[in-house]
C-alpha cells in the first residue's frame, strides 16, 4: 500500500471517527431549575444540571400525547421526545388532537393509549383544569402521568418537564419595559397570548402584564386565539387596523412569524417590532435576519428528553426529579449568532415523529 493511499484511508477514518464524536454528543448535564418543593404555585427555583439515564432497564411502553403538531415548537417537543426514546430503549407512540378546541379528543386518545397497554403518559396538556379527572383515574391504575410543556393543576400528576411561562412572558415583558422605562414616550404594543384558558397562556399573559407595569409600555386588550396561522394572522391584521400607531407586536412564536409577512407588506419594517415570548425556528430565523426582535428561550427539544427521561425513572424507581425545565435566557441580535441551536430547536428539515419502536 504506498503512502498516498495509507495517508487518504487514515484521512477517511479520522473523518469518521470526528463525525461518530460529533454525532455522539451529549446534551447533557444541562442548566436547569429544579422547583423546592415540587408542584408547590410559591415553589422557589433551585440550580441543578439535569443528567437522563443511561438506558432503560426494559423497552417501556410510553405514550405522548400533544394539542397538535401545527406548529414547529411542539415539533421540537416532539424531536425531543423521539430522541430521548432511542437513547433510552424504549417504545414512544405519539397523539396528537388537532388544536386548542379538541379537549374531548385528547382525553379520549389518552383513555386509548392507556387501554392500549402504555405503561406510562406524557402530556402536553390542552386545558390547565380540564384534564384533572383523567389524570386522577390514570395515576390510580399505578400509570405515571408526566406533565410537560404546557401545566395541569391536577396534584396527581408524577412528574413535571416544564418553565414557567409566566416567566418567559415576564423575560419579554421586561425586555420592553427596560428599552422603555416609566418617564419615556409612551408605546403602544398588541398583545397576542394565545389561546384563552390554557394554562400556559394565562401564565405569560400574568408575567407579561407585571413586567410591563410602571414603564412606558402600554399594553392594548390581549387578543386570545388559536396557535394557527390564519387565526393569529386575522388578529394582527384587525390590531394594525384598529391601532395604526401600534409600536410593537408582541406574542406566541406563530404570532411573530404570521406576522412578519404582513409588516414587511404594509412597509412597516422598522415601525412596527416583533416579539414572541418563546422560540422556534421560524422565530430565530427571523431575529437572525432582523425581522423579529427578541424571545426568551425555553429549549423545548429539552423539556421533552426529560419528560421521557422522567416516565422512565418513575416506571424503575429510580431518583427523580419531580419539578424541573431548562434555564430560560433571552436570544436577540446580540447573541443569535453564538446560541448553540441543537437544544433549543429542531433540526432543519425535522419531519414529525409519531412511533419510535
Amino acid at each position: 500500500m504506498n503512502t498516498l493511499v495509507r495517508t487518504a484511508l487514515a484521512t477517511t477514518a479520522l473523518a469518521f471517527a470526528l463525525s461518530g464524536a460529533a454525532m455522539a454528543e451529549t446534551w447533557y448535564p444541562y442548566d436547569a431549575q429544579a422547583i423546592e418543593p415540587p408542584f408547590a404555585a410559591d415553589g422557589k427555583p433551585v440550580d441543578v444540571k439535569y443528567e437522563p439515564l443511561a438506558k432503560a432497564e426494559k423497552p417501556w411502553n410510553i405514550c405522548v400525547s400533544f394539542p397538535h403538531m401545527k406548529d414547529a415548537y411542539w415539533l421540537g417537543v416532539d424531536y425531543g421526545v423521539a430522541e430521548q426514546a432511542k437513547d433510552l430503549g424504549v417504545k414512544m407512540n405519539l397523539v396528537d388532537a388537532g388544536g386548542y378546541t379538541e379537549l374531548a379528543k385528547q382525553i379520549s386518545q389518552i383513555e386509548d393509549c392507556v387501554a392500549g397497554g402504555a405503561q406510562a403518559v406524557v402530556i402536553g396538556a390542552i386545558s390547565f383544569d380540564g384534564l384533572n379527572n383523567l389524570v386522577s383515574e390514570v395515576t390510580k391504575k399505578g400509570i405515571p402521568v408526566i406533565d410537560v410543556i404546557n401545566g395541569i393543576s391536577s396534584p396527581d400528576v408524577t412528574a413535571k418537564s416544564l418553565v414557567s411561562f409566566y416567566t418567559m412572558g415576564h423575560e419579554t415583558g421586561a425586555y420592553l419595559a427596560k428599552k422603555h422605562p416609566a418617564g419615556s414616550d409612551p408605546v403602544k404594543v398588541g398583545w397576542f397570548p394565545g389561546p384563552a384558558g390554557a394554562g400556559w397562556v394565562e401564565a405569560a399573559n400574568k408575567g407579561f402584564m407585571e413586567a410591563v407595569a410602571g414603564s412606558a409600555v402600554q399594553v392594548l386588550d390581549p387578543k386570545f386565539g388559536d396557535t394557527g396561522k390564519e387565526a393569529q394572522l386575522k388578529l394582527v391584521e384587525d390590531v394594525l387596523q384598529a391601532e395604526p400607531d401600534v409600536r410593537y407586536i408582541a406574542g406566541t412564536a406563530v404570532t411573530a412569524e404570521a406576522a412578519q409577512g404582513l409588516i414587511r407588506e404594509r412597509g412597516l419594517k422598522g415601525q412596527v417590532e416583533l416579539l414572541a415570548f418563546y422560540m422556534t425556528p421560524g422565530v430565530y430565523e427571523g431575529i437572525k435576519r432582523g425581522f423579529i426582535l427578541a424571545a426568551p428561550a425555553d429549549s423545548m427539544v429539552i423539556q421533552g428528553r426529560i419528560a421521557i427521561d422522567q416516565a422512565v425513572r418513575a416506571l424503575e424507581g429510580k431518583e427523580l426529579t419531580k419539578h424541573v425545565g431548562p434555564k430560560i435566557f433571552v436570544v436577540d441580535p446580540s447573541n443569535v449568532e453564538t446560541v448553540p441551536q441543537t437544544n433549543i430547536l429542531p433540526p432543519d428539515g425535522f419531519k414529525p415523529v409519531f412511533g419510535v419502536n
